[in-house]
Parts: C-alpha cells; structure tokens; sequence
C-alpha cells in the first residue's frame, strides 16, 4: 500500500486568462482528474473566455463555457508547484522554489476557431507530457 502524498499543483499564468491558459488548465483537469490541483489566471483577464476557444475545446468534448478568466494572485502563485506561463512576460512573480515553465504559444485573441485549433492541440500534447511527469500512469489509466 502506498503512503498518500500531497497531490502536485499546477497554475497556468496568461495575459488574459481566456484562451491558452483556459485550454491548458481544462486538459490538465480532464486528463488528470482528482490527482493534480489545477488553476489559471490572467495578468490582465479578459471579461469572457473567447467564444473560438470554447469551440474549439467543446470539439474534444471539453465544456469549459462556465470559466471566467481570473486575475492572477501572489497567492495562487505561492499555493501552486509548477507554474505555466504562456506570454506573460514579466508580469508574472517569480518565487523561490516553484518550478517553472514558459510554453511560447501562439496567442488566439481575436482568431476564429481554425487559428485555434492547432495551438489547441498543441497544448493537449504538452499537457500529456506533463500529466506524464506529475503523475503515476497507472492511477490515471492514461493510454
């Protein structure tokens, strides 16, 4: 039997919380379930997620019209392990002993539902990747 360890934490940190940092956090989510704490935020969110990157998600049956992007927090930084950010630059603070990493991602604002699908797709397989790395494959019965 194993000892239960604290579940990773992941914030995924981009200017405007409505698109690369909503689809990153909905895959971490969908592909990881209960084993990984997930937040995203917005250095300057937006007021609504954009309707291109809802589309785009809900064609790999992810719903994510409920989120609103959120502003980003010292404190969401300080409660996460790993923190994500897509384009935000020096905006976002920077604190001892958090791991992090800058994925440079096309930005979908202002794009229709084509420009978005390949950074879409681009972020499942990073996602993989990570999921991979935090998690045991085994108890996520990940293929």
């Amino acid at each position: 039997m194993s000892t239960p360890t604290a579940r990773p934490s992941v914030l995924f940190v981009c200017v405007h919380n409505a698109g690369r940092s909503q689809m990153a956090a909905a895959f971490l989510t969908h592909l990881a379930g209960d084993e990984v704490d997930v937040r995203s935020a917005g250095s300057a969110p937006a007021d609504t997620v954009n309707p291109a990157v809802l589309e785009a998600m809900r064609e790999v049956g992810i719903d994510i019209s409920a989120e609103t992007p959120k502003v980003l927090t010292v404190e969401a930084v300080q409660a996460s392990d790993v923190v994500i950010t897509m384009g935000c630059g020096d905006t976002c603070p920077v604190l001892p002993g958090k791991k992090y990493l800058d994925w440079q991602l096309e930005d979908p604002a202002g794009q229709g539902v084509d420009a978005v699908r390949p950074i879409r797709d681009e972020i499942e397989q990073r996602i993989r990747g990570l999921v991979a790395e935090l998690v045991d494959p085994t108890v996520t019965g990940a293929s």
